[in-house]
């Protein structure tokens, strides 16, 4: 009984691929006048790979919208939810806490993007094998290859997308957040902190003052420690906020400024009449001038400026001599960011592209996929802070990625030829995780 299931799964299964290679190959119509109709005249091959393609293009589309939508949402609620703060501590309203949780909303769109491809893809393939559709595919005469053409669809337009959020988007949001919080912080100076309290107005920023006297602040201390090498401790007798030119200003009046250099141990003290503090100039850290040593000026951080100014940036200003490698990191890292969705998407391919017959050699390829883009994005990650200090580090930003495109490539055209080669150059790096994962089967 049990033989003859088998037989009959068998013939079921010649009879698909035979359907199919049949429809692919298009025979030729018999119909003649007169005659009684025959069955449907079959389509050109060129139609049914179109219909094929918008198949494929659909259930990933579809699936990377999903993963995208639905990734992007936990993370944001788990960043939202530290901000809310900005209710219940600093006094603001709920369009103000959403406005500024969803301006981090295309860095995250930036990083989850080429990720969510890459789930996307191992996704419709592992369903396409699943269900036997890779298989009727090859046994109809496609070649594995041909199946990427739906993938680079989406993976060119998942770039695109990444290329407009990092290039464009994200550091203008990155901006206008900037500036909100600097209003933010304004108001919350002005109107939320209470008299005698000490608050934290950033990190290593303390702030307090011992009374309020109308509009003005009297007695105020600030005690700035973003900078441990060079603290900073602002008395005065009177301060009040002010707005000028969009930037919020504390104006300050009769104080002193006490700076202490701990290298050399040394210490300033200087006194002044009146004295305007850069609200703006009290985000992140003050590390190569961009504190309030500016002026009256804004001074914004790499990832707050267009890439316009990043490739023209000034070669004379304060902040850009003491932080050229921040420049170049956040300027390659920009640009090299629209490679990744290619480079992840073939990896997918390479790995689980080719039909099989086995659960276990599929879970194998998804992990070695896996791997590959983990180890992948870990190395771009110590590229992007390696290159800081080395603008030789940058090139590894663009390396990587086109040469996981290349390697990927080659496997997916040649893998008869070049997963052999693979397979013993990695055995060496896989061995680890080989005996790991007997380990646990034996466990």
């Amino acid at each position: 009984m049990l033989r003859d299931e088998r037989n009959d799964a068998a013939a079921n299964d010649s009879r698909l691929r035979h359907d199919c290679a049949y429809t692919i190959r298009c025979s030729p119509r018999t119909t003649s006048a007169g005659a009684a109709p025959h069955a449907a005249p079959p389509e050109k091959p060129s139609v049914l790979l179109q219909r094929l393609d918008r198949y494929i293009l659909k259930m990933a589309t579809i699936a990377a919208i999903v993963l995208l939508i639905g990734l992007t949402s936990v993370i944001w609620v788990t960043q939202a939810l530290r901000e809310v703060d900005l209710i219940t501590g600093k006094g603001q309203t709920v369009l103000i806490f959403f406005t500024v949780t969803l301006l981090s909303l295309p860095a995250l769109i930036a990083g989850i993007a080429p990720v969510a491809l890459f789930m996307a893809t191992l996704y419709t393939l592992n369903r396409l094998n699943s269900d036997s559709e890779l298989i009727v595919m090859n046994a109809a005469g496609v070649a594995p290859h041909r199946i990427t053409r739906p993938f680079i669809v989406l993976t060119i337009a998942v770039s695109l997308l990444v290329g407009w959020m990092t290039l464009s988007v994200m550091p203008t949001g990155f901006r206008m957040l900037r500036d909100l919080i600097t209003l933010i912080r304004a108001d919350f100076v002005a109107n939320v902190v209470k008299e005698g309290q000490f608050v934290a107005l950033d990190s290593g920023v303390t702030f307090h003052y011992r009374e309020r006297s109308g509009d003005a602040l009297v007695g105020i201390f600030m005690q700035d420690r973003r900078d441990p090498n060079q603290p900073s401790i602002y008395i005065a007798e009177r301060g009040r906020t002010v707005d000028v030119d969009g930037n919020s200003f504390l104006m300050l009046e009769k104080g002193t400024i006490q700076r202490e250099t701990k290298n050399t141990d040394t210490s300033s003290i200087i006194s002044f009449e009146r004295y305007a503090l850069n609200l703006s100039a009290l985000s992140g850290d003050t590390t190569g001038g961009a504190g309030e040593g500016d002026g009256d000026k804004a001074v914004y951080k790499p990832r707050e400026r267009s890439t316009w100014q990043l490739l023209n940036q000034d070669p004379n200003e304060t902040y850009y001599k003491f932080q050229a490698g921040r420049f170049r990191a956040e300027l390659h890292n920009r640009l090299s960011a629209p490679l990744y969705p290619m480079a992840f998407m073939l990896i997918a391919f390479a790995c689980i592209g080719e039909a099989r017959t086995t659960r276990q050699g599929r879970a194998f390829a998804i992990q070695s996929a896996i791997l590959i883009v983990a180890a992948t994005r870990i190395g771009a990650y110590m590229a992007w802070t390696a290159s800081v200090r080395s603008p030789l580090a940058a090139a590894m930003l663009y390396i990587l990625p086109v040469a996981a495109i290349v390697v990927s490539t080659a496997v997916i055209l040649y893998g008869q030829t070049v997963r052999p080669l693979l397979a013993r150059a990695a055995a060496p790096l896989l061995l680890p995780f080989s005996a790991l994962s007997a380990r646990f089967r034996r466990a």
